[in-house]
């Protein structure tokens, strides 16, 4: 009997082995299993990192288009009011291919602002003189400038485009040396790509101005 359960011991023990490499996975089989969940965390990270880059970007891109055109109405406001300084100056201070100067009373206290719009790099700035003294003057070094649009890339392309009393839609734009008093409307284009490198490709915002104290045929 005891013989009998002696040479049990060994039947069993190849059972549970048995059983043991059927139900269990060898070192390959880990590896394998451990390689293909790396893989697939870094798939799914991947994907994550993706979405949240297309969401910011997107987010970004209408946020900036939203603000590009803000400012650009802001710009043709100001310049439809535009009107002789309280010193006298004529209306229009500068007019180049990247500078626009005018004078207008932007908040409305009854003192006219020298207004300049100018690209500084690739930023797109506004200079506000408010007149002092007695009399009024406008002092160059009380210009208070701020940024207004960052990554601006009209480096070959005008930002202010002027037209006198003949322009009809299609006429062309004055040339340089622009006459100051010919110019009755101004076409402003501003391209923007906060980084070049990386897509999609920049994009132009437009507007114009028609100073209504100017103006007689447009």
């Amino acid at each position: 009997m005891a013989a009998a359960k002696y040479h049990s011991y060994p039947a069993i023990i190849m059972k549970y082995r048995s059983y043991n490499s059927q139900r269990g996975l060898s070192l390959a089989e880990i590896i394998v299993v451990a390689g293909l969940s790396a893989l697939l965390i870094s798939i799914v990270g991947l994907f994550q990192r993706n979405v949240f880059y297309l969401t910011g970007f997107l987010q970004s891109s209408i946020t900036s288009s939203q603000n590009a055109r803000a400012i650009l109405r802001t710009m043709a406001k100001e310049g439809r009011s535009a009107a002789q300084s309280n010193t006298g100056s004529y209306t229009l201070a500068q007019v180049l291919p990247q500078t626009l100067s005018f004078y207008s009373d932007v908040d409305n206290d009854g003192l006219k602002e020298r207004i300049r719009y100018f690209l500084s790099g690739t930023e797109l700035r506004k200079g506000v003189i408010k007149p002092t003294g007695n009399p009024l003057q406008y002092i160059s070094g009380n210009e208070v400038i701020t940024i207004l649009i960052v990554g601006v890339r009209n480096v070959r392309q005008n930002i202010f485009d002027y037209y006198d009393t003949n322009y009809d839609g299609t006429t062309a734009a004055l040339a340089s040396p622009v006459p100051v008093l010919s110019v009755r409307l101004v076409k402003i284009s501003v391209i923007i790509d906060s980084d070049p490198n990386k897509s999609p490709i920049s994009r132009t915002y437009t507007t114009q101005i028609s100073f209504r104290n100017l103006k007689n045929n447009l």
